[in-house]
């Protein structure tokens, strides 16, 4: 990757009109809904600025959610306090524009929100995301992701192994 980036929250500064990134509904969200969702407190989006060339690289969103505990895989499930639902944080989308694509911001991006999560000052057991397809399906899991028992594309990671595997 011969661009740096940082990764900031969405404002107003950023041009979102020329993002594109392969898939229409990520864009069409990202022009335009991110900011009535930020506005309405029902989703967090960050973004990924290139240092030198100011572009927008892609994006990410976060949301509060819960899983029911009896989502969770057994093993996982029986470590827990019996709480019908357990605190989660939801990765609802993560877009890299396509020139951007193939050069490993996805997974800076997926890294971010996963140390945002472990860092929020409340209680968050694990982040959840639905991946849209099968190749989202295979970059969670190679970060660490695993599918929830029962679900096609549901997949969850605890925030305690991110804490073990990046700290």
């Amino acid at each position: 990757m011969t661009e740096s980036f940082r990764v900031e929250p969405l404002s107003g500064d950023h041009d979102r009109s020329e993002f594109r990134s392969g898939s229409d509904a990520l864009d069409r969200y990202f022009r335009e809904q991110a900011s009535q969702d930020i506005k309405r407190r029902i989703a967090t989006c960050f973004v990924a600025v290139g240092v030198t060339s100011g572009d927008l690289a892609g994006y990410y969103t976060l949301t509060a959610t819960g899983v029911a505990l009896n989502a969770l895989p057994p093993e996982t499930a029986k470590k827990l306090p019996r709480y019908p639902v357990v605190p989660a944080a939801s990765l609802g989308r993560l877009a890299v524009a396509s020139h951007y694509q193939r050069q490993g911001l996805g997974g800076i991006l997926l890294a971010d929100a996963l140390m945002r999560a472990a860092r929020a000052e409340l209680g968050i057991f694990a982040m959840v995301v639905d991946a849209k397809d099968e190749a989202a399906q295979r970059f969670y899991e190679h970060y660490g992701f695993t599918p929830l028992p029962g679900e096609t594309r549901r997949l969850c990671l605890p925030i305690a192994t991110v804490l073990q595997r990046w700290h």
